[in-house]
């Protein structure tokens, strides 16, 4: 009968371990990206868009139709037709 005894232990190093490996492996390798990650942050920084806040010319005439679209919804109901301006009177 050679059974085990309870006073035997495993002399293995601390590195021979898979499943610690596992534990450590994990979070470093989200260190490591994260570092990568703050690299390529820096050395390619986002462009600047020159146009941003340069309204085009005819906006007001583009959004017209959205404006429209919203009041009705909000309001619940058609706006009434404009009535034609009437000519200018001549003297």
């Amino acid at each position: 009968m050679n059974a085990p005894s309870a006073q035997q232990q495993d002399t293995q190093p601390w590195w021979r371990y898979g499943h610690l490996w596992m534990v450590i492996g994990g979070p470093a390798i989200v260190v490591v990206a994260s570092f990568v990650t703050l690299y390529l942050a820096i050395r390619t920084p986002d462009p600047i868009n020159p146009t941003y806040n340069e309204a085009p010319a005819n906006q007001a005439a583009n959004l017209t139709p959205a404006m429209q679209a919203r009041n009705n919804a909000a309001t619940g109901g058609v706006a009434p037709a404009k009535a034609p301006s009437p000519p200018p009177a001549e003297d």
